[in-house]
């Protein structure tokens, strides 16, 4: 009976019996429009995001992207090729090229995430997902229906960095404002530089398939 009832146990409940990832957390932007990953409290990996042209809600049917504090509660597409299509979280066999016309699914990798305040506690319900899309060429706006969004490459990397119970915090202000000792402010702008002096360099991080993160 003992046996019967560990079966019967969800994959969620499951997976909590492995152990956590509590060294990582992914702290989204909404101004920025990016993700900056830390490890055990320093940055390791940015990436360019895209999250909800619906602004931002908890409310269910908003198809908006939910602030606050979350964790990563199952990975799905291990070992899938970018571009991998999802339909209802399982692949259906077809890859899709980057920003193939017309189309606008789930694919490459899922992170389904756990609300984990009062707020925010129906994110699992409402499917709030990191995963890859194949518009990456509108990553960096927020385009999507309530998820984050990311490019193939940078979810996989993600994926194989991060484990189940990472935290994940979405947040209003730019990373600057939330993070001032991880991330500088940029420098205030010079009228003009020297002769010598090196350029500054900033590194950069529909409705047919509507809603898209069901």
């Amino acid at each position: 009976m003992r046996l019967r009832a560990l079966f019967l146990l969800s994959p969620i409940v499951l997976a909590g019996c492995a152990q956590m990832d509590n060294r990582h957390v992914m702290h989204i932007s909404v101004a920025d429009q990016k993700m900056l990953v830390t490890e055990a409290g320093q940055p390791v990996a940015s990436y360019p995001v895209s999250t909800s042209k619906f602004g931002l809600s908890s409310a269910p049917g908003s198809y908006g992207t939910p602030l606050g504090k979350h964790r990563v509660v199952k990975k799905i597409g291990h070992g899938l090729p970018p571009g991998a299509v999802f339909k209802s979280r399982r692949p259906t066999g077809e890859v899709l090229p980057v920003d193939a016309p017309g189309r606008d699914p789930i694919v490459t990798r899922i992170l389904w995430l756990d609300g984990k305040e009062s707020h925010n506690r129906n994110s699992f319900g409402r499917f709030i997902y990191i995963h890859g899309t194949p518009e990456e060429r509108n990553i960096g706006l927020p385009v999507s229906y309530g998820c984050v969004r990311m490019r193939s490459r940078d979810v996989i990397a993600l994926f194989d960095r991060v484990g189940t119970g990472a935290r994940v915090d979405i947040f209003r202000e730019p990373l600057a404002q939330r993070l001032p000792k991880l991330v500088p402010s940029e420098p205030p702008a010079v009228a003009a530089a020297a002769p010598d002096a090196p350029p500054h360099t900033v590194l950069a991080g529909d409705p047919p398939d509507a809603p898209r993160e069901l």
